[in-house]
């Protein structure tokens, strides 16, 4: 498996909650830093740099030409910095699509601060990237925002996004005050958990991740909700100190 997204020095988020689950669970993972980072931003003090395109090109380049590439069977991208980032990964994922699955999660914003991205960056993401998606992990937010139906219903939303391949929509509210994940396309479905306070960044990587790794939504909610509950406290995930807790996890059933 190979991600395409940011990284940072300290904590878990985009690459660094990704990978680790993954080789967690056993996948071998290609990580490719669109960011680097001192820490997620959020911080008081955060120092780093997006990774130049033409250095993420030449890094390409000798993974081919070693013949990792030809290895890859999933690509997942997540946080791209630029219009140029986004091409990169548009290129990458015409190169895979076809023999590997394609997963994008569109790191765009989130309610209610809206985007946290300039919106070039969000319309090369939502006109080159998203339709080459085998999976897309948007959040309800992004939803709207690349449905074109920011105010619309979730089902009218999710069913014109998924026209072209399969949607799982996270932080979806649920019964009892629980939140989820809605997936259009396929057979359909909810899965839902505990809504939690004080819960770490990173938890959407998570889930991206697991499911660019071949989980089902259930199952992926499953190990996610499990970490969640271990990490709540606590400044970042606690990926590797509760892996004996969150990687036995159970599938979240699905709701009825």
């Amino acid at each position: 498996m190979l991600i395409l997204s940011s990284w940072v020095a300290r904590g878990h988020v985009g690459l660094s909650a990704g990978a680790p689950v993954l080789q967690l669970l056993g996948h071998e993972v290609t990580q490719l830093p669109t960011v680097i980072l001192s820490n997620h931003p959020g911080f008081s003090h955060v120092a780093g740099q997006p990774v130049a395109v033409d250095q993420l090109d030449a890094m390409i380049a000798a993974l081919e030409g070693n013949g990792w590439l030809a290895e890859i069977d999933a690509l997942l991208t997540g946080y791209l910095p630029s219009p140029d980032h986004v091409a990169l990964a548009v290129g990458l994922a015409e190169r895979l699509r076809g023999r590997a699955r394609i997963v994008v999660d569109p790191v765009l914003g989130d309610a209610p601060k809206g985007l946290y991205l300039p919106e070039a960056v969000a319309e090369a993401l939502r006109d080159g990237l998203v339709p080459l998606a085998d999976v897309l992990t948007p959040n309800l937010f992004e939803l709207g925002w690349l449905s074109g139906m920011p105010e619309g219903p979730v089902e009218t939303a999710g069913r014109r996004l998924a026209e072209g391949c399969e949607v799982l929509v996270t932080s979806v509210p649920a019964k009892d005050g629980r939140i989820g994940v809605r997936r259009f396309g396929g057979d359909g479905g909810l899965w839902a958990a505990p809504r939690r306070e004080g819960v770490p960044h990173g938890v959407g990587d998570v889930f991206a991740a697991l499911v660019a790794g071949g989980l089902g939504p259930g199952a992926a909610l499953g190990h996610l909700d499990a970490l969640i509950g271990a990490s709540l406290g606590h400044p970042h995930l606690r990926i590797a100190e509760a892996a004996a807790t969150w990687t036995t996890a159970p599938p979240q059933p699905e709701e009825t």
